[in-house]
């Protein structure tokens, strides 16, 4: 087993580089490549629910969009249940909401009402940790609902941009794990 892990290539062999993307100057972080490779897949969905599971979480919730597809990956993994957290316009029932500002403007996050109970602690997972704003208005969002954020997971985190401290800056005792880190 120790041999067969060490031909493993790094998940962060799976990530592309997308110069200019989506406008001059940045460089887009593309995971698609390692959603697309199931081994990798595995690899993340159970890395990030080995660091998770110890934090005793109740549920799983996902940032829209790509953190769906780890996030509830990650929860069955897990065996709790998940929670989308959505773009506006998208939950048909009574939601919590919550508005933020981004380095170009504001977004919002949105969690129906009945799906979080005032006992539950939750961990939330993402793609890629940058600035921190998404991830701390999740946190925010979780909180308005009176549940407890017992973790942040991601796949990438972008160490320059600063979102570990912006995170730690509002909410020090949330845990915030990463598989790669650039």
């Amino acid at each position: 087993m120790v041999e067969e892990a060490s031909r493993q290539s790094p998940l962060s062999d799976y990530i592309v580089n997308v110069p200019d993307y989506p406008k001059t100057g940045i460089i887009f972080k593309d995971i698609t490549p390692l959603l697309a490779d199931a081994k990798a897949l595995k690899r993340s969905i159970v890395g990030l629910a080995e660091r998770l599971n110890s934090q005793g979480i109740d549920r799983v919730a996902g940032i829209e969009a790509r953190g769906f597809i780890l996030g509830a990956a990650v929860a069955a993994e897990i065996e709790v249940g998940f929670i989308p957290l959505r773009k506006p316009g998208k939950s048909p029932r009574e939601v919590h909401s919550i508005r933020y500002q981004l380095e170009y403007g504001f977004d919002e996050l949105q969690v129906h009402k009945d799906l979080i109970e005032g006992d539950m602690k939750i961990a939330i997972i993402d793609d890629v940790l940058a600035t921190g704003g998404t991830a701390v208005a999740a946190i925010d969002l979780i909180e308005k609902a009176g549940a407890l954020v017992k973790g942040f997971g991601c796949l990438l985190e972008l160490e320059f941009l600063n979102g570990r401290k912006a995170i730690a800056s509002k909410y020090p005792g949330v845990p915030v794990e990463a598989l790669v880190k650039q």
